[in-house]
Formats: C-alpha cells, sequence, structure tokens
C-alpha cells in the first residue's frame, strides 16, 4: 500500500511539473524580455538587469562580478516564477474558475505578482532602492497584468484541458 501511494505522489508530481515549469519559464522569458529590451533602450545592458536581480540576494555586492552575479539573477529570477507558477497550479486544483477564465484571473494574478514583487520582496531584499520613472512603472505593471499573470494560468489552463483528453 505504501508503494502505491508513493505511486500516486509521483504521479501526481509529473503531471504537476509540466504546467509550473512551462508557466514559470515562460513568464520568466517575457518579463526578461521586457526588462532587457525597456532598459537596453536606455543604454542598460541585459547583464546589469541580471546583476540588479541578483542584488536582491547579494546586495551591492552583486556588481562587483558580473557574470557570476548574473547568473545567480538568472536564476532565481526564474524561481521566482516557477514558485509563482506553482501557487497558482495549487490554486486551480481547488478554484476551478482559474482554469475555466484563464486569462481574467491571470490578469489578476499579473496584479498579485507586482504588488508582492515591489511592496513586499524588493522592499525586504538587499537589492538597492533603484528611481523608477512613472513610464516604466506603468509598462512593468503592463507585462505583469497583460502577459505574466496570464502566461502563467494559460499554461496551466492548457495542461489542465491536455489531461482531460
Amino acid at each position: 500500500m505504501n508503494t502505491m501511494a508513493s505511486s500516486l505522489d509521483s504521479a501526481s508530481w509529473r503531471r504537476a511539473a509540466a504546467p509550473i515549469v512551462t508557466g514559470g519559464i515562460l513568464a520568466g522569458a517575457i518579463d526578461l524580455t521586457f526588462a532587457f529590451t525597456y532598459h537596453g533602450l536606455h543604454g542598460i545592458p541585459p547583464i546589469r538587469i541580471l546583476q540588479s536581480i541578483a542584488s536582491g540576494l547579494l546586495g551591492m555586492a552583486a556588481f562587483d562580478q558580473a557574470f557570476p552575479a548574473a547568473l545567480v539573477g538568472f536564476v532565481a529570477h526564474f524561481v521566482i516564477l516557477i514558485v509563482a507558477a506553482a501557487m497558482y497550479y495549487a490554486a486551480s486544483r481547488r478554484l476551478r474558475v482559474l482554469t475555466q477564465h484563464a486569462y481574467l484571473f491571470g490578469m489578476a494574478f499579473g496584479v498579485a505578482i507586482y504588488c508582492t514583487m515591489n511592496f513586499i520582496v524588493l522592499p525586504l531584499s538587499a537589492a538597492p532602492h533603484f528611481k523608477s520613472s512613472l513610464p516604466q512603472i506603468a509598462s512593468d505593471f503592463s507585462v505583469h497584468v497583460l502577459l505574466l499573470g496570464p502566461a502563467i494560468a494559460l499554461a496551466v489552463r492548457y495542461f489542465d484541458r491536455r489531461a482531460l483528453r
């Protein structure tokens, strides 16, 4: 019986891994593409963006060693969004409306991601406080609401529908 329980746990994990990893990687790629493009137009190279992300963990030391810190920032960025996708997936197991109206609830989730990162995670992190312009804030918020949250929600819905076939 114990073997049966661990098989079910393993099967459940395999079923959950695809939407969680896909949603997290998709959202992470969209977010980095936006950040690299937006800040690149203002003369900031991608490695500096990744160092800025790493500074949440490493503080100002992230700007001392370019490539190791950039790697930390890259990995941390995707881990954060995979965790966000896991949270949406877990909620969708209890609230089917999250997959039935994935884009709408994905937009709301995008607001939650944005607010969590900007009002809880960043203030509590070791990252320096960068000044943001109103266009930057509006662009970042829009990307979270229109793309990141929905990407996660739609990935969860996609794999949910595939499982039903």
